[in-house]
């Protein structure tokens, strides 16, 4: 397994502007709440006055987060001017950023803006790595992530998947009518009325996505108007049958494979048939990048040792 920096697939330029403004304000306000709900005793010996502090990489990845530290600064009426792009390599040592503002401003954030940039940047080197197997073996198809991601951590993460190259998959619920197997179970209906229903339900601005554990359900399901058919926990040679078998008599149905599937084993499952893995490991086993934050000498308004960190 790849320990050194991985180069990121570089992102859309305005993959950023992806982000709702409100949601990030909100979520940076929920992160200060819970590490600061209240006064910080603290601050009293750090005070208003300017300070400038630089934002350092101790471990190799990809980055990722600057939005997301720039929203956290920003509520401290801090400032952050970025050195590195995101979806760079990292070596550690790296001078990632510096930020400026108010000291007492600066130290507020800091935990909360660390805690978000490790996180999606542990995400993006995940992604970035997983998406570099799938390149280097040929295959033109689609990794993505999954819903499996931390509470309250999930537009952080779904966005470092981006910009480790990799889908995001379905952000919420409604982003894709799936049904899973659970939801066959359940309805306690047969699968193709399931399915028909799912499909009205959809509409026309929907896919409509249907989990399945056989090959004869996957080809059920495509033959019911399925638009994807997941193929899940299957071994690869199942998996490689199945999605042929799916493709050839529905080759307008999108195969994805999907269930455990770790950086290790990926490559035996980047069959000719499969259109997307989708990998949960890719956020809920990714460790976060370590970054830490130095404030600098000086009087705070660009001289001393601005250079050096």
């Amino acid at each position: 397994m790849a320990t050194e920096p991985t180069a990121a697939t570089p992102p859309p330029p305005a993959l950023a502007a992806l982000l709702p403004p409100a949601r990030l304000r909100s979520l940076a306000r929920a992160w200060l709440e819970e590490d600061a709900p209240g006064p910080d005793p603290a601050a009293l010996t750090v005070g208003l006055a300017p300070r400038r502090a630089h934002l350092l990489c101790k471990s190799p990845g990809v980055l990722a987060g600057a939005p997301f530290a720039d929203a956290v600064w920003g509520e401290a009426g801090c400032a952050v001017g970025w050195r590195v792009p995101e979806g760079a390599p990292l070596s550690p040592g790296t001078v990632v950023a510096e930020v400026r503002g108010p000291g007492a401003g600066v130290l507020l954030a800091e935990r909360a803006a660390l805690n978000a940039v490790g996180r999606c940047s542990g995400v993006a080197t995940a992604a970035a790595r997983a998406v570099a197997v799938a390149r280097g073996r040929g295959w033109p198809g689609t990794v993505a992530g999954t819903r499996k991601t931390t509470p309250g951590f999930r537009l952080v993460e779904k966005y470092g998947l981006g910009v480790g190259g990799a889908d995001p998959h379905r952000h919420d619920l409604g982003g894709l009518l799936m049904v899973k197997d659970n939801h066959l179970l359940a309805a306690r209906k047969p699968l193709a009325q399931v399915v028909a229903e799912a499909r009205r339900a959809a509409g026309f601005t929907r896919l409509l996505e249907v989990e399945c554990g056989s090959a004869a359900e996957a080809l059920a399901a495509a033959e019911a108007g399925a638009d994807i058919v997941l193929l899940d926990n299957f071994t690869p040679q199942a998996l490689a049958e199945a999605a042929a078998a799916v493709k050839a008599s529905h080759p307008r149905v999108r195969v994805e494979a999907s269930g455990g599937i770790t950086e290790a084993a990926l490559p035996h499952f980047l069959a000719p048939h499969v259109d997307a893995v989708s990998m949960g490991c890719l956020t809920h086993s990714a460790p976060a990048l370590d970054f830490a934050l130095r404030v600098l000498p000086g009087d705070g308004d660009g001289d001393g040792d601005a250079g050096r960190c």
